[in-house]
């Protein structure tokens, strides 16, 4: 009979605590996998994995956490803690090179507590699929920018947001959430929409507004995906923000 594990889903002021229960193996990872996944869906401020009630049975079973943190630094970029492990799970994730991205507490509230202290500025914005919203979108970054005193990104994430949207308002036709976030050394920007069509690259009129496409996206970025998201998907991109704080 496979092996079987739970998860339990919390909220803790902005941070999603999700507790893990059973035997985890190559087998149940995957179901782990897909629940911390929709998690990091509802872009939470911080994620913390409590692996207090686990039986590791696979430590290569373990590599799901280091997974799910990679995709976390890129979309909704947010921090990935694990807590509570049992002795030779923390031994283990000691030992993986892989894992060593993945911070450990001692204990769910230690784990919470530098979750929330690790969270990053985050600016959100819902935008109707109209004309008016590559606008807008400009519009947010000039805010974010000014915020976060990176008036060299202006530039830069003004026309990447605007291509993200661009493609929304051209052929998702749906309304969208909009996300910047500064996660030094980086600026991550984020269009989540309502249609699971793949994002295109427009090619018909590159000098129109929004209308250069994920081309442009591309080369102007660190690195840029897509990813399923409820009914729909989100698109991201990566630009280095590379400037110091402000003191």
């Amino acid at each position: 009979m496979a092996s079987r594990i739970t998860c339990e889903v919390r909220d803790e002021s902005g941070v999603t605590v999700v507790g893990l229960r059973g035997a985890l193996d190559l087998g149940t990872m995957r179901s782990v996998y897909t629940v911390l996944d929709h998690c990091l869906g509802s872009q939470p401020d911080a994620l913390v994995v409590d692996l207090g009630g686990v039986t590791v049975v696979d430590p290569l079973a373990l590599s799901v956490f280091a997974a799910t943190a990679r995709q976390a630094a890129d979309w909704p970029s947010v921090p990935v803690v694990l807590c509570s492990a049992p002795p030779d799970a923390a031994a283990w994730l000691a030992e993986s090179t892989a894992c060593r991205v993945v911070p450990v507490r001692r204990t769910c509230a230690e784990a919470t507590r530098a979750a929330g202290a690790a969270a990053s500025p985050r600016l959100r914005a819902r935008l109707d699929p109209v004309a008016g919203a590559c606008r807008r979108a400009r519009e947010l970054v000039g805010d974010a920018c000014g915020r976060w005193n990176l008036p060299e990104l202006v530039g830069p994430a003004s026309l990447v947001l605007s291509e993200l949207v661009g493609n929304v308002v051209r052929h998702a036709h749906t309304p969208m959430q909009v996300t910047l976030t500064l996660r030094r050394p980086y600026l991550h920007v984020a269009v989540a929409d309502g249609s699971r069509t793949a994002a295109r690259a427009d090619s018909a009129d590159r000098y129109a507004e929004g209308g250069r496409g994920l081309m442009l996206v591309r080369e102007m970025t660190q690195r840029w995906g897509s990813h399923p998201h409820g009914d729909g998907k989100v698109v991201w991109a990566v630009l280095p923000a590379n400037r110091p704080a402000a003191a």
